[in-house]
């Protein structure tokens, strides 16, 4: 039988199944990354993602293809965690938007979706890498539209896309040199490639595979890509000084005629980098790093009139006009105060330790557990104050900070930490007397002022960095860099400690977890009296999971 329209109860099968294929390979895609430490959690992020957006699609009572992919979109939006569940977000918001005027949904209509939704995807990334979970998505779109041409039947068309989608996974470390060094694939591609062979069964009318198809890779693991994306998103800039927001309230002739965001975002571009703009029916979001916020301003204008404006100086060249208002000392006095800080922490000693340095809010999460983007923006709105701060404190919380921050209205910055003494360093820096724009200057330059180090154990035998590592041994990071190994967990951390620290050093927290005894805390302690004798040491019962020791180098 010759499938040749995709329907709203097609599409709620495809999703389904997606996510339950998904689920099934959650657990392996989680253990096979490119470092045996236990961060691999793309297959957990994307699959709570998907199983938000399924949620949001079962709880809605009508069948037809366009609320059923609002609802999606927007469950996958809200629940997207970490990289690899907001870039999926993004995939099928753009899938959505192109589909939302369709009537009857061919094969070629479902291909140029897949298209959009990579251009969207790509968009929402500053200097997209390649060979990662969108480059798989873009290789796959493309032989989607090409078949699309020639076949009118969905199950063809997906089975073929599918087939792209893994060759292109296949050659990831041919396009990320960190891939190919350690010979794996990246996780969040294979996330992708597993959803798509959810979307196959669902169309051919099949039960899921049992096993993953791995094509020609049988000897690869799977890489998280969350660091190499990661490491390119960043909202800091030398080159261009000035931090630009505004809202822009579409004349009714522009709405008329469709605002052509594609055209706005290309024209901007040319006045600066950190450039995001999001349009939502009348109203357009702009931010740019950029040294003419005039110019920016004057072109936007044209289109319709300006609110909420807000231009920061990150260079201070010249302090920002800002009205100063009387505000209470007091935190969460019920009133609204002029800051609210919010953090990501797992541990009670570490949640202690951040209230203790005025955090308003404290969002359970870290490694292994990101926390939403619901999560944080449901933090975000629970704070009474002008202006909100926001520490993730990992690599792969910041990215659904930032998705956060633009479903809110309220003023909201990111300072990118991506570890606990990062997060700590800034908070050091923070100072609720002075204008919000010193603040964010101030603190993230604070996280290039401390070293951070971990403990934690192997999830596998590998060879990184010329160490050769077993499973449950206990490795040490220099930041993200494994630097040492050993059987012992004492042994690593002395390691670690000698490898870090240099005698220009002068002050060393050490922040133990829940699996560390107090005679494990002595030994450590003698070790760094003995041997480095030149620095005052500090143990916090940090209380958290995952890491042994979290070690602030100052």
């Amino acid at each position: 039988m010759t499938l040749q329209l995709l329907t709203g109860p097609l599409f709620k099968q495809m999703v389904q199944h997606g996510a339950t294929n998904l689920s099934n390979h959650r657990e392996r895609i989680n253990k096979l990354n490119v470092f045996p430490v236990p961060d691999g959690d793309t297959g957990t992020n994307m699959d709570l993602s998907l199983t938000s957006g399924l949620n949001e699609l079962k709880a809605t009572n009508e069948d037809t293809l366009s609320v059923l992919l609002s609802a999606f979109v927007k469950g996958l939006l809200m629940g997207a965690r970490g990289n690899s569940g907001v870039i999926l977000s993004q995939l099928f918001r753009g899938f959505s938007q192109h589909l939302q005027e369709e009537t009857e949904v061919t094969s070629e209509a479902f291909a140029k979706a897949l298209e959009n939704g990579v251009h969207v995807a790509y968009e929402s990334v500053t200097n997209p890498v390649e060979g990662t979970i969108l480059t798989v998505a873009k290789d796959a779109a493309k032989e989607a539209l090409h078949s699309a041409q020639k076949e009118a039947n969905l199950a063809i068309v997906m089975e073929k896309t599918l087939q792209a989608a893994k060759r292109s996974l296949a050659n990831t470390p041919e396009l990320l040199p960190i891939l190919k060094e350690v010979g794996v694939v990246d996780s969040g591609g294979e996330g992708l490639v597993v959803i798509y062979e959810g979307f196959l069964a669902a169309l051919k009318g099949e039960a899921l595979p049992e096993h993953f198809d791995d094509v020609a890779i049988e000897t690869m693991v799977q890489v998280e890509h969350d660091r190499a994306v990661q490491a390119l998103i960043d909202a800091e800039s030398i080159e261009y000084g000035y931090c630009t927001e505004f809202l822009v309230l579409l004349d009714e002739s522009e709405v008329e005629r469709s605002f052509m965001e594609k055209d706005f975002r290309t024209h901007l571009s040319s006045y600066g980098d950190s450039l995001l703009v999001a349009t939502d029916e009348n109203v357009v979001k702009v931010h740019i790093h950029t040294e003419q916020p005039g110019e920016v301003m004057t072109y936007a204008q044209q289109f319709g009139q300006l609110h909420q404006i807000d231009i920061d100086n990150m260079r201070k060249q010249h302090e920002h006009i800002v009205k100063e208002d009387s505000h209470s000392d007091e935190i969460l006095t019920g009133t609204n105060e002029r800051y609210g800080l919010i953090a990501v922490a797992a541990g009670d000693g570490l949640k202690s330790t951040f209230t203790s340095l005025g955090v308003t809010h404290i969002i359970e999460g870290g490694q292994t557990m990101n926390p939403s983007t619901e999560d944080i923006l449901r933090a975000i709105e629970s704070i009474r104050a002008e202006h909100v701060f926001i520490l993730p404190n990992n690599k792969n919380i910041i990215l659904a900070s930032e998705q956060a921050k633009q479903l809110t209205e309220k003023s909201v910055t990111i300072i990118p930490s991506k570890s606990i003494p990062q997060g700590i360093s800034a908070l050091f820096a923070f100072d609720k007397e002075i204008v919000e724009t010193e603040n964010e200057t101030n603190m993230k330059e604070a996280l290039s002022d401390v070293k951070t180090g971990l403990i934690t154990y192997a999830t596998r035998d590998t060879v990184v960095n010329k160490l050769q590592i077993k499973a449950d041994s206990y490795i040490g990071l220099d930041d993200e860099t494994i630097v040492a190994t050993e059987d012992k967990k004492i042994s690593a951390a002395t390691a670690l400690l000698q490898a870090l620290i240099d005698e220009d050093d002068e002050l060393v927290t050490i922040f133990f977890g829940d699996d560390v005894s107090d005679e494990e805390v002595n030994e450590l302690h003698s070790f760094i009296d003995d041997e480095l004798p030149h620095v005052e040491v500090e143990f916090v019962q940090g209380g958290q999971p995952v890491y042994s020791f979290v070690i602030m180098v100052e």
